[in-house]
């Protein structure tokens, strides 16, 4: 029991009335219980826990994490499956994790990211018009119908991740919606290939960065501003896999996402994948538009103080995104029958420019860890699914914790590293809390 006021209370009515209370009063800090005991903490989660001898010193079950609150928030969107609500200026929405179980994300599963107003849907979408400048040698101008026409026209299955992806893992929280895992989608995107319209412009020999536009409006309505106006550097617009897209799994791409065309500059933050796409600029130095420069977008090189205040001088932009792993067919909160002894447990990983060398789960808190089966990608930049069985010893409470790691070796922390002023690159180990019984 804690005490708190004049009376002693549950650690479960502590957290049912005032989840930031209970924090305060059960906790020094993030992480340090004061003074619970297992069976307190048990009775709070309303079962035993198995493997409690196993449990990290002052780990906070992922039953509690959220203090007994309703959950997050829903956005219920024409042509979409319910989403969370991340904003609602502009408008932003998470695919849960659990709506994530298809090999292809379908249309209404893709998560919505706006920077800025919604423009009015193409009349004509064929007679969208698209213009390359810069240093070319010879800037044109392009409709959809032109592009469909003029160019090889390609299918591939593309991971599509918002750069701020796992951003509510920071500890101190940081600016910006509180993504969990699921701004991400791995759909099958029809299109041309970016370079070969580049080519098409000559590109100059001084031509080193892109700079992208797109029809949305600023937010605040006004004209002389964009909503969002990133660029990458030249490589990576010639790098075959990045298109400019006109349709989405087999048919339109819905209004939302970014109707009639797009880019898609996949394992990269999808910030550059511009929606409404109306013009490309092709520079000689780095872009300096909306969303370029300072801390958006930026990494630190050499870790920073956490909850500091740093302008970015010593940032770099966020190219490849890190390695991240989703659980697609076990929902945190999941209660299964009494007796239940193995779980089938399957979901999706990815890495970026890297591919996926392994997926492990735990249902011991982390003690040990059981190898999946993943698959091959469809293509450079998908996303690679995983699958396998856990064994439950017993009925209780557990926790399915789940890491992946990549090519190169790097696998998910533990905690979110290299915290920085906006959230990037959060990716650790997530888990799952279950109840057997």
């Amino acid at each position: 029991m804690i005490r708190s006021g004049t009376r002693e209370r549950s650690l479960a009515e502590l957290y049912a009335d005032d989840a930031e209370r209970a924090d305060a009063l059960v906790f020094r800090r993030r992480g340090a219980l004061k003074g619970v005991s297992l069976a307190t903490m048990g009775a709070a989660i309303g079962a035993a826990i198995p493997f409690s001898s196993r449990m990290p010193a002052g780990l906070v079950p992922a039953a509690l994490a959220q203090g007994g609150q309703a959950g997050p928030r829903m956005l219920e969107f024409p042509g979409k499956d319910p989403l969370i609500l991340q904003g609602d200026r502009p408008l932003v929405g998470e695919t849960p994790e659990t709506l994530l179980d298809d090999a292809v994300t379908p249309n209404n599963r893709i998560f919505i990211r706006n920077n800025g107003q919604i423009p009015e849907p193409a009349a004509n979408p064929d007679a969208w018009k698209i213009r390359i400048e810069g240093e070319v040698n010879t800037p044109i101008e392009l409709t959809v119908g032109e592009l469909r026409s003029r160019f090889p026209v390609v299918t591939l299955q593309l991971q599509m991740e918002c750069g701020g992806n796992g951003r509510s893992f920071f500890v101190p929280e940081t600016r910006g919606n509180q993504w969990g895992n699921g701004a991400i989608c791995n759909a099958a995107w029809t299109g041309v290939r970016l370079k070969d319209v580049l080519t098409a412009a000559g590109l100059k020999p001084s031509a080193s960065h892109t700079g992208h536009y797109g029809a949305d409006p600023h937010l605040s309505g006004a004209t002389d501003r964009a909503a969002i106006s990133r660029g990458m550097v030249i490589a990576k617009a010639m790098e075959e896999h990045t298109l400019i897209a006109f349709e989405v799994n087999g048919g339109p791409i819905p209004h939302i996402n970014g109707a009639p065309v797009r880019l898609i500059v996949p394992g990269w933050p999808g910030s550059l994948s511009q929606k409404w796409l109306t013009r490309i600029v092709i520079l000689d130095k780095p872009h300096t538009g909306q969303g370029m420069g300072g801390t958006s977008y930026r990494v630190p090189v050499t870790p920073i103080v956490p909850g500091s205040r740093n302008d970015g001088t010593d940032f770099v932009d966020m190219t490849s995104m890190p390695v991240r792993s989703v659980l697609t067919n076990v929902a945190n909160g999941t209660r299964l029958p009494t007796g239940t002894r193995q779980l089938p447990v399957r979901g999706a990983a990815w890495a970026g420019e890297k591919t996926i060398s392994a997926v492990h789960v735990s249902v011991d808190f982390g003690a040990t860890w059981k190898r999946m089966t993943v698959t091959a990608p469809a293509n450079k930049y998908a996303w690679q699914r995983w699958e396998g069985t856990v064994e439950l010893p017993s009925d209780g409470y557990f926790e399915v914790w789940y890491r992946a790691t990549d090519s190169d070796g790097r696998m998910q922390p533990h905690a979110a590293a290299n915290w920085n002023p906006q959230g990037y690159g959060g990716n650790p180990v997530s888990r799952a809390a279950i109840l057997v019984g």
